[in-house]
């Protein structure tokens, strides 16, 4: 594989991971509007309500389980094409560099 076709590689992944994360964060406006009418509704609508919002929090939780599984598999794959072509190559990685200013953040946290 070319370094530029791994490049090419590297930014897919990168904006499908952050794809995730904005698909994440909307599921979450949409919970959190949902649980506000649930907390709204009159007593006897609260049940019903109650039970469409667990239901719906658990096909999320599912649905973004089985993509986060099938995105480390593509990490893990996209490493190793990475390994293949040299030690540099990863280095170069934007996936890499986003790991590697979040241990960093991390640590600065910690301190």
């Amino acid at each position: 594989m070319t370094e530029a076709k791994m490049t090419e590689r590297c930014q897919e992944m990168k904006e499908q991971k952050q794809k995730m994360k904005e698909d994440a964060k909307a599921q979450d406006a949409q919970l959190t509007e949902e649980l506000a009418n649930m907390n709204r509704a009159p007593e006897d609508k609260k049940m019903g309500l109650m039970a469409a919002v667990v239901t719906h929090m658990a096909e999320q939780r599912i649905a973004m389980d089985a993509r986060k599984a099938e995105m480390e598999e593509k990490m893990m794959k996209h490493m190793m094409q990475h390994m293949q072509i040299g030690k540099e190559s990863m280095s170069q990685c934007p996936m890499m560099q986003d790991m590697g200013e979040k241990s960093g953040d991390a640590q600065k946290e910690q301190k």
